[in-house]
């Protein structure tokens, strides 16, 4: 049965070729908008992309410099992971920023949503910003590396602008943050 998707894509059949407990690779035979015959590859998400820009009273934004595996790198992010797709991405960015920086927030306000990768991913990314900070204890997850860095907001900004930080999500969310500033 042909199933018509946006656009003129056409999806004619799709198998799952990978299950684990964070994705599912799907690859799907198509006939393309122009009328031809191909495949498409789709990840699935099976959380959202939270992350959170942190701000404190004294206007200092709080970031983590962990290990990325899949680019065997070391990156600086405002904080983030992943909320199940039942969990309201707001829960979900309370509970990221209290496990990766011990941080509670007295006031959350969504900030934006991005699609993270969309030619080949379903991934919706939501970006919250937090103040009213409130200092507690990490709670690392088993594969967290973290190491918490404390910096002036306008120096985050400027580390997004000068490549220093290079992780999408973190990017585009300072980036907007320093339009807003300037009106």
């Amino acid at each position: 049965m042909t199933k018509t998707k946006i656009g003129g894509w056409q999806q004619k059949k799709r198998d799952i070729v990978y299950d684990n407990p964070w994705i599912q690779v799907q690859h799907e035979e198509v006939i393309r908008p122009n009328g031809t015959e191909g495949i498409y590859g789709v990840v699935h998400f099976k959380s959202h992309a939270i992350g959170i820009i942190a701000i404190d009273d004294d206007d200092n934004t709080w970031l983590v410099r962990q290990s990325r595996y899949p680019n065997n790198e070391t990156t600086i992010e405002i904080p983030e992971g992943g909320g199940p797709l039942e969990e309201p991405p707001l829960e979900a960015a309370k509970r990221e920023l209290r496990e990766e920086t011990g941080l509670t927030a007295e006031h959350w306000q969504p900030f934006m949503e991005l699609r993270t990768s969309n030619s080949v991913t379903d991934e919706i990314a939501f970006i919250f910003l937090a103040t009213g900070l409130r200092q507690g204890k990490q709670q690392l997850e088993d594969t967290e590396d973290i190491e918490l860095i404390k910096v002036k907001t306008t120096e985050a900004i400027e580390m997004a602008i000068s490549g220093k930080i290079t992780d999408a999500m973190s990017v585009a969310a300072l980036l907007k943050l320093a339009l807003i500033r300037r009106g």
